[in-house]
């Protein structure tokens, strides 16, 4: 289960919207509000899409999503 807090604190850092996040991501704004509500499980692809959009450092990406 990814650290969710971690995430939304990485999310609200950046400055962009969630609608910017999930284009940039190319993640569905929907699949993206249930993932960060607990819903589903973040695919591989997503967690790239958001580590690039959200410019993690891999010690970041592996904080949030190998929790």
């Amino acid at each position: 289960m990814p650290n969710l807090e971690l995430l939304k604190e990485k999310i609200s850092d950046s400055g962009m919207t969630m609608v910017a996040i999930a284009e940039r991501s190319d993640i569905d704004r929907a699949t993206l509000y249930n993932r960060l509500a607990g819903k589903g499980e973040f695919t591989a692809t997503e967690i790239v899409g958001l580590a690039r959009t959200l410019r993690m450092t891999t010690k970041e990406r592996d904080q949030i999503f190998l929790a």
